[in-house]
């Protein structure tokens, strides 16, 4: 790649990523993508709840977006890893696992979260498929079907009637790690939710579909469906690293307009948002980029 000063660096080339920089191309933006080809939804095979998209695979819909983001020829594409980001005149360097070093005036972190993935074999095999997070992302597949929730101290007030409005086969699964109150447990008992306060131990499954969960008695209990809110951490360190300021969930703080606390970076996605969704990431995406945009005009505009 011959050019190594951009207008603008994108970290990140899944959803948001390209969002943003469909933004940027058609505002004729010298942008860079770096992408290093581990979307946060990878697991899953099928996206759901995105409107002209629903029910075609994530990696279609890249594929797809990708094409139509390079019909802007002032956006370019890098398949590789930022390693390091650091301030500089005008703007800040970033550096590459490859050794490529490039030069920008606006840096965006469009770079997702990593889940984090209880020590139970089977778990990451059901991940996206059967074991889910998000009922709007798939809980119309598995509709009045048997659905287990492994609640959390965080999860369970929410996330309890959403599944049950989609199913009455509802069971709560504690893992025996939280209590839950009087008042929970009345009000699942009113509403026909089961709940099971003991350890899991193992999870049975058949090619990611899950069958059945163990638990410390030795008891199975067989379940299609199970929702998960896991624990996450930021899947590029480099924001951390260059001092973006992290939220007390773990997410990079940003302001409406996507600025992260370091002038002049950016995030968008899942890294900023506990809403994980395609639709999500694509709408912050593209506002992210427009407000670049607005800024790099207006400074153009003053200078």
């Amino acid at each position: 790649m011959k050019n190594q000063s951009f207008e603008v660096i994108i970290v990140g080339g899944s959803y948001s990523g390209l969002a943003a920089a469909m933004s940027l191309g058609r505002s004729l933006r010298n942008t860079l993508v770096i992408d290093s080809g581990e979307p946060c939804n990878r697991f899953t095979p099928h996206s759901q709840n995105f409107l002209t998209q629903d029910g075609r695979a994530p990696g279609e819909i890249a594929a797809i977006a990708r094409n139509q983001v390079l019909k802007y020829n002032t956006v370019k594409f890098l398949d590789d890893l930022v390693v390091s980001g650091m301030p500089r005149a005008g703007g800040f360097q970033i550096e590459t696992w490859s050794g490529k070093v490039f030069q920008t005036q606006k840096l965006v972190f469009a770079t997702g979260v990593r889940d984090i993935f209880p020590d139970l074999e089977g778990f990451e095999d059901c991940w996206g498929k059967s074991i889910i997070h998000c009922p709007y992302c798939h809980g119309y597949e598995f509709r009045g079907q048997k659905t287990a929730i492994w609640v959390n101290a965080e999860n369970s007030g929410h996330l309890v009637p959403l599944v049950r409005n989609l199913t009455r086969q509802v069971t709560v699964l504690t893992n025996g790690d939280i209590q839950l109150s009087n008042e929970e447990l009345t009000k699942f008992k009113k509403h026909g939710v089961k709940v099971v306060e003991k350890r899991i131990t193992g999870i049975s499954h058949k090619d990611g579909q899950l069958k059945s969960i163990a638990f410390e008695d030795s008891q199975k209990h067989d379940f299609d469906a199970m929702y998960a809110g896991l624990r996450f951490e930021q899947h590029c360190p480099v924001p951390a690293a260059m001092g973006c300021e992290l939220t007390d969930k773990g997410h990079i703080k940003t302001d409406m307009f996507f600025k992260t606390s370091i002038e002049g970076v950016y995030a968008c996605g899942d890294n900023v948002s506990p809403l994980r969704s395609v639709t999500n990431a694509v709408a912050n995406g593209s506002f992210a980029g427009a407000n670049i945009n607005r800024e790099l005009a207006v400074m153009a505009f003053q200078g």
